[in-house]
């Protein structure tokens, strides 16, 4: 039975409140480059929606402490109020798209990551118009990941089906679709540069802000969003071949 069933409404108050910083600091790691038209306290409540189902839900006996249960379910349903807005623009993911087809079809024809100058020139863009894109995409490459995430379980970035428990599918060929996944993620991961894996790295697994991967790195907020952005297209198209293969 899950403890939280025991908690007067008194302790689940407290244990909501307690937390109420992490959701917070969750919404800051997903609003990099949020347009002016989405309201932060929107995603704040719906991350707190997510906290509340936690307090509900969380089972000690999965072996996932209450932090990090909680932060999952947040994040999710902060992601999840992303996609109900529909806040992307048609054009930003019209463009995004195309970077990740530019990126993927110069993978295939290289057999290595394109260079940054090499899908530049082949999107026809200024250097200074794609660090734009990469800024303006950012928000959307998060949300694009998670879809890598969720198929491949817990591969390399944990996701709210990794500990959420009865939703998943468990089946052994579901599991065997989802070693492989693993698998070839990991690949991809390692096809990547040093700074691009350990900005994954900072991000996904040490939970921190861009702003605080920037302070690591010695770079700008900004350009750290540009770098997730560019690094999740490359990441993408690195799994997209070895699917392909």
């Amino acid at each position: 039975m899950a403890v939280r069933r025991d908690c007067s409404a008194v302790q689940r108050e407290a244990l909501i409140r307690d937390h109420v910083a992490l959701v917070k600091y969750e919404v800051d790691r997903v609003a990099c480059s949020l347009p002016a038209h989405v309201d932060r306290d929107d995603l704040l409540s719906a991350g707190l929606i997510g906290l509340i189902r936690a307090v509900d839900r969380y089972d000690p006996a999965k072996g996932a402490s209450f932090a990090t249960y909680a932060t999952l379910l947040a994040r999710g349903a902060i992601l999840d109020e992303l996609r109900r807005l529909d806040w992307a623009p048609r054009g930003l993911r019209g463009r995004y798209r195309r970077l990740e087809e530019v990126v993927a079809a110069l993978r295939q024809y290289h057999g290595r990551q394109p260079t940054e100058e090499e899908i530049i020139a082949e999107l026809g863009i200024t250097s200074q118009e794609y660090n734009a894109l990469l800024q303006d995409a950012s928000t959307t490459a998060i949300v694009s990941l998670e879809g890598l995430a969720e198929a491949a379980g817990d591969a390399y970035m944990p996701t709210t089906e990794a500990l959420a428990g009865s939703s998943g599918d468990y089946s052994p060929t579901a599991v065997v679709d989802r070693a492989e996944m693993r698998r070839l993620m990991t690949e991809a991961v390692h096809e990547l540069s040093e700074r691009e894996q350990l900005v994954l790295s900072l991000y996904y697994q040490e939970e921190l802000t861009m702003l605080e991967i920037g302070m690591i790195l010695g770079v700008t907020e900004s350009r750290v969003c540009q770098i997730h952005t560019q690094t999740i297209a490359r990441l993408r198209a690195g799994l997209h071949a070895r699917m392909s293969a």
